[in-house]
């Protein structure tokens, strides 16, 4: 884990666990492993959580719930997910109600496998998430520096001819409507003068 401007804020949703990975969870919170010591705070808004890491599988009911906390947290925001349970639905993937792991429903950053994942594969987990997190932080603030640069116009003159040839073209087309009324005026009159008309073809 490199540098990092700010302290994430870690958000814990329980999807379906069997709370043995929960335990797991709030044991880093605990001073005998200390997840603060990493810069990160556990908060419950996802307003204000750039980390969400979820537990258990992903089922029926609460697949919109996952879906919901996720879409409501600002970018750049990460996902990680603890557990068997959360990476591949686990022992409960065949359940008739299991959709499967965290990622069915939303991208998913940093996997921890374990049943139940002990706690320092946790904080190796979020070691790894803090320094994903970071990484998407200077992405986006370059992407706000350096804004994509909007197409080009077209030329004036371009814009120009092209307005003069658009108001030529039912010109032209009116002449060649016209084309043949001229021609038989001009026979018409030939025909009062006693001049023989030649059809052409």
């Amino acid at each position: 884990m490199g540098k990092v401007a700010k302290s994430p804020w870690i958000m814990h949703y329980d999807a379906s666990s069997c709370n043995g990975c929960d335990i797991e969870v709030l044991a880093c919170l605990t001073p005998v492993y200390d997840a603060e010591r990493f810069g990160v705070v556990n908060c419950g808004d996802p307003f204000q959580a750039d980390i969400l890491l979820i537990t258990g599988g992903v089922n029926k009911q609460n697949a919109q719930v996952v879906k919901q906390l996720y879409d409501q947290m600002a970018e750049p925001k990460v996902v990680c997910a603890v557990g068997i349970c959360a990476c591949t639905g686990g022992i409960f993937k065949e359940c008739y109600n299991i959709l499967g792991g965290v990622d069915t429903v939303i991208p998913v950053d940093v996997y921890v496998p374990g049943c139940a994942a002990r706690p320092q594969a946790i904080l190796d987990g979020v070691v790894k998430a803090v320094g994903i997190f970071q990484q998407k932080a200077d992405e986006l603030a370059a992407q706000k520096k350096n804004p994509p640069k909007a197409p080009q116009a077209a030329p004036v003159e371009e814009k120009a001819e092209e307005a003069v040839e658009a108001a030529a073209e039912p010109a032209v087309q009116t002449a060649e409507a016209a084309e043949p009324v001229a021609q038989a005026a001009e026979a018409a009159e030939a025909v009062e003068a006693g001049k023989e008309v030649v059809a052409n073809d």
